[in-house]
């Protein structure tokens, strides 16, 4: 087995909401490849607890066993794609 590297990329938001949004947005734009696993993108506080993760994405699966790519508090069916 090779061994893998993550990247951690600091983006600084005001608002947990906006954090979280962005995060969707950039991992959402770099799904298209292999390597982007989108269940793992979390959003930490730096001033608080930096223990505490906030996640991203739906946790949820598809029964294709991909994860679902909306928030994690969306209504309706989980999704690959944004609802229109």
């Amino acid at each position: 087995m090779s061994r893998r590297f993550l990247i951690q990329l600091p983006v600084v938001a005001d608002d947990l909401d906006i954090a979280a949004r962005v995060a969707r947005v950039i991992a959402r734009s770099l799904s298209f490849h292999r390597l982007v696993e989108c269940d793992e993108v979390t959003v930490v506080a730096t001033d608080d607890d930096s223990a505490v993760r906030h996640a991203a994405f739906c946790p949820r699966h598809l029964p294709t066993g991909c994860r679902c790519l909306l928030r994690p508090d969306h209504d309706g069916p989980c999704s690959r794609r944004l609802p229109r």
